[in-house]
């Protein structure tokens, strides 16, 4: 299942650079001068934490939804697929900030989506759930803070705000699954992966500037 998702990684920053190659031919030479590199580095990047987040939503919704219904397999098959996405992402964050950034990000990741799962599998159970919920407020200072000590550029407050709107949308998802309104749950759904496109750009923007000789 690993290999499956960082394959799946793999083969959309191919598609993206093949497509740049692909325009290339077609472009006058002037244009070329101006085409994005086939070896652009940034873009590489920017697919695969494109690609590993809004991949996160949708595991995320295939689990909650699976355990809502009391599909027992399908929410441990969704739940595994999960857990490779993020070893997935973790390993993307290893190759620009390096093992250290990598082993603590995979545990503070996770730690995210046990508190969803806390908050899924206590509906009737107010006190639990409002505790889950704080639970994942107070995550996203955390996760904001180690973004911050990762990438300067990203203030603490700037961060934790994309990760509470993950935070957020994710719940309105869930919220709309327990209600069986599933036209707005996967308008929620399609809200929710929309915003991670909007969490990697930041952040490749700002690794971007940070590491000038990575990404020339």
């Amino acid at each position: 299942m690993r290999k499956k998702i960082i394959g799946r990684f793999a083969l959309a920053a191919t598609l993206v650079l093949v497509g740049a190659a692909c325009g290339d031919k077609a472009n006058t030479t002037a244009d070329k001068a101006a085409a994005p590199s086939v070896t652009d580095a940034s873009s590489v990047l920017l697919v695969t934490l494109d690609a590993g987040l809004k991949e996160h939503v949708y595991l995320a919704g295939l689990a909650t939804e699976n355990a809502l219904g009391g599909r027992k397999a399908g929410f441990e098959a969704a739940a595994a697929a999960l857990d490779e996405n993020s070893v997935a992402l973790s390993m993307a964050i290893g190759s620009v900030f390096g093992a250290d950034a990598e082993k603590a990000f995979l545990p503070l990741w996770r730690s995210h989506i046990g508190f969803v799962v806390d908050y899924t599998s206590n509906f009737g159970n107010k006190a639990v759930q409002d505790k889950a919920v704080s639970d994942l407020l107070g995550y996203t200072e955390t996760f904001g803070a180690f973004l911050n000590g990762a990438i300067p550029a990203v203030p603490k407050t700037a961060a934790a705000d994309l990760v509470k709107t993950h935070i957020l949308t994710l719940k309105d998802v869930i919220d709309a699954q327990q209600a069986k309104d599933y036209v707005k749950a996967d308008s929620m759904l399609r809200t929710a992966a929309h915003h991670m496109g909007m969490i990697s750009s930041a952040l490749v923007d700002a690794i971007v500037k940070q590491f000038p000789e990575k990404f020339a």
